[in-house]
C-alpha cells in the first residue's frame, strides 16, 4: 500500500508531498490542472519509462519518492529488505535523459523495479483501456484469471525445443542432396591432401635444402676460405692466438702482471677451435647430390600446387583437409542423425500436444468462470443486459499454446456477441476495464497484502447512473485494496473514502501544480464545482450535499 508519495521538479511540479490511506482515494481538479502527473510519477516508481522532457524546466533532474507498506512475506519472495515493514523506493531523472532508482536507500537496476511492481501496485489507464481489443492481451488476463503462469512456461519451454529439432530435422533434409552431390567432390579432395603426405613447415625446409644444393660449389669454397683462415693454414687466426699466448707467455716470466692477459686469451683459442671443427663437420657434408635436388624440385612442385588449390600455406591446406573430413562424417551420420531427430521430434511433439490440451481445458473452465463474474460486475455498473462471452478457437502452435482468444461482448439483449473494438462505446469499454480489473484483482485471487491499485480517467465517456456504478464499484473493490482514481465525475468523487484536489497557480511568474486533501465544507465545495463549473451556484452546493449524504448512507 502506497502511504506517501513526494515529486520533485517533475513537469508543473516543483515540490509536492501527499499521503495516501487505505480505502478509496480519489483525486480531482480542472482539466489540464496536473492530475495525472501523480499517476505518472507513481509509474516511475513501478519501473515506468523515464525522460528527460519530464523535469521541470530550469531544473538539473527530477526524483520521485514512494514510501510503501509491504508485508515482509512479500518482500523476501522478492529479495528485498524493509525496516518495519515500509519500504523507500526512489527514481532520478537526470537532464541526459538517464535515470536512476533506489530501493531502501540502496541503487537498483529498473529491471528490479519491474520486478517488484506486481507486489506494489497496478496502474490502469486509458492505454490500458485501448488493450483490451489485443488479442494478446485478452488471452494475457484469461491466463492470469486462469493461475496459467507456470503452466504457460512449460508451453513455452516445450515449444522452442520442438522448434528447435524441427529447425535442425529440416535443415538436415534440404541439405542431404546437395551434400551428396558434393560428397564425392569432398574425398576426392581429402585423398589428394592425405596421398601427399605433407607436414606442417616441410616445404620450408625443403626451400633452404634446395638453396644448399643449387649452391654448393659456392658454399664449399668459401666454407674451405674459412677453415683455413681459422685453422688450416699457417698463418690461420688459432696459429696466430697461439703465437701471442707463447710470447706473453715469457714476458710473464719477467713481469707476473702479464699473466692476466694470457689468460683472457684461452676461452677465445677454445671458440676458434670449436669453430674450425664445426666448419670442418659441415664441409664434410657438402657433397653434390644432383637427384636428391631433383626430388626436392618435385616435392615442392607438388606441394605448391596444394597450395594453390586449397590454401595459401600448408597449415591452411591441413585445415581445409580436416574441414572436409568433418563434412563427408557429417554426410555419412546424417541418416542417423535424421532418424534421432525424427524420434525426438515426435516426443516432443506428443509432450506440447499434452501441455497445450491441458492449458486449453484451464482456459475454458477459466473462461466460463470470467464471463459470469464480469457480467455480475457489469450488473453493478449499469451494463445490465450486457452479454460477456470469451471465445476459444484453434488456432496455429505457438509458445502461447493452441488457441485464439477474444473477448465478445453484447450491450444489448436479443444481440449475438461480437469483439470489443465492433459494439463497445468508449464509455462503455472503460466500464468493461473496470469489470475485468476488478475480478483479476479479487481478494481471493490477490496476494495477501493490501496492492494499490490506480485508476486514471476510468470515467472516459460516462455519465449518469453508469458513473455511479463506477463509483460503487471502486468503492467496494477499495475493501480489499487501496485504490487511487483520477475521475472528472462527481458521481464517482462522492465515493471517496478521502478526496484530494489537485490545482496549479503562479508563484513567481511559474506555474506551479499543488495537491491538497480535502474534507469536509471543502470537499462539499470542490464536488459541488464539478456539478457547476467555474460559478459555483448554491443549487450545487445542495446537490453536492445530498450526493455525500446518499453514498455515506
Amino acid at each position: 500500500m502506497l502511504l506517501e508519495l513526494t515529486v520533485e521538479n517533475y513537469a508543473v511540479v516543483d515540490r509536492l508531498r501527499v499521503r495516501f490511506h487505505a480505502g478509496l482515494n480519489l483525486l480531482t481538479g480542472e482539466t489540464g490542472s496536473g492530475k495525472s502527473l501523480v499517476v505518472d510519477a507513481l509509474g516511475l516508481l513501478l519501473g515506468g519509462r523515464a525522460s528527460a522532457d519530464m523535469i521541470r524546466s530550469g531544473s538539473d533532474k527530477a526524483r520521485v519518492t514512494g514510501r510503501f507498506e509491504v508485508p515482509d512475506a512479500v518482500l523476501a519472495a522478492a529479495g528485498v529488505e524493509a525496516e518495519d515493514g515500509e519500504l523507500l523506493i526512489e527514481r532520478e531523472i537526470l537532464a541526459s535523459g538517464k535515470s536512476r532508482a533506489y530501493v531502501g536507500s540502496r541503487p537498483v537496476s529498473l529491471a528490479l523495479l519491474k520486478d517488484l511492481a506486481p507486489h506494489l501496485g497496478d496502474i490502469h489507464g486509458q492505454h490500458d483501456q485501448q488493450l483490451l481489443f489485443s488479442a494478446d492481451a485478452q488471452r494475457d488476463m484469461l491466463d492470469a484469471f486462469a493461475d496459467a503462469a507456470e503452466l504457460l512456461i512449460q508451453v513455452k519451454e516445450g515449444y522452442h525445443a520442438l522448434r528447435a529439432v524441427e529447425a535442425e530435422l529440416g535443415e538436415l533434409e534440404r541439405s542431404e542432396q546437395e551434400n551428396l552431390r558434393l560428397l564425392d567432390l569432398w574425398q576426392f579432395q581429402k585423398h589428394e591432401v592425405d596421398g601427399a603426405r605433407i607436414h606442417p613447415g616441410e616445404d620450408t625446409a625443403l626451400d633452404a635444402d634446395r638453396r644448399v644444393l643449387q649452391n654448393l660449389g659456392r658454399l664449399q669454397e668459401s666454407a674451405g676460405a674459412a677453415y683455413a683462415a681459422l685453422y688450416d693454414s699457417p698463418e690461420s687466426a688459432l696459429a696466430l692466438a697461439r703465437l701471442a699466448a707463447k710470447r706473453l707467455e715469457e714476458l710473464a716470466r719477467i713481469d707476473p702482471a702479464l699473466a692476466e692477459i694470457r689468460e683472457t686469451l684461452k676461452p677465445a683459442e677454445i671458440a676458434m677451435q670449436e669453430a674450425s671443427f664445426a666448419v670442418r663437420d659441415y664441409l664434410s657434408r657438402l657433397e653434390a647430390d644432383p637427384g636428391r635436388l631433383d626430388e626436392i624440385e618435385l616435392r615442392l612442385a607438388a606441394l605448391d600446387k596444394l597450395k594453390r588449390k586449397y590454401g595459401a600455406t600448408l597449415d591452411e591446406v591441413i585445415a581445409f583437409r580436416d574441414d572436409v573430413a568433418a563434412k563427408i562424417a557429417a554426410i555419412e551420420n546424417a541418416g542417423e542423425r535424421m532418424e534421432v531427430l525424427r524420434g525426438e521430434r515426435h516426443k516432443l511433439d506428443e509432450s506440447y500436444q499434452k501441455l497445450t490440451a491441458t492449458l486449453t481445458a484451464r482456459r475454458k473452465t477459466a473462461a466460463g468462470k470470467l464471463e459470469k463474474r464480469v457480467e455480475t460486475e457489469l450488473k453493478g455498473l449499469a451494463m445490465e443486459r450486457t452479454t460477456f462471452r470469451i471465445a476459444l478457437h484453434p488456432a496455429a502452435p505457438t509458445e502461447t499454446g493452441v488457441d485464439a482468444i477474444a473477448f465478445l461482448v453484447s450491450p444489448n439483449a436479443g444481440e449475438e456477441p461480437r469483439p470489443l473494438a465492433s459494439v463497445a462505446s468508449g464509455g462503455e469499454i472503460s466500464r468493461i476495464a473496470l469489470a475485468l480489473k476488478t475480478c483479476l484483482a479479487q481478494p481471493s485471487r490477490a496476494a495477501a497484502a493490501r496492492r494499490t491499485l490506480v485508476f486514471d480517467e476510468v470515467d472516459a465517456g460516462i455519465g449518469g447512473s453508469a458513473a455511479e456504478g463506477v463509483g460503487r464499484r471502486l468503492k467496494k473493490l477499495a475493501e480489499a485494496n487501496q485504490v487511487l482514481c483520477v475521475t472528472h465525475l462527481p458521481q464517482i468523487a462522492c465515493f471517496a473514502d478521502h478526496h484530494y484536489v489537485v490545482e496549479k497557480h503562479e508563484r513567481n511568474g511559474r506555474t506551479i501544480a499543488g495537491i491538497e486533501e480535502l474534507e469536509g465544507a471543502a470537499r462539499t465545495r470542490e464536488i459541488g464545482r464539478m456539478l457547476s463549473g467555474e460559478v459555483l451556484t448554491a443549487e450545487a452546493l445542495k446537490n453536492a450535499e445530498r450526493l455525500l449524504k446518499m453514498t455515506s448512507a
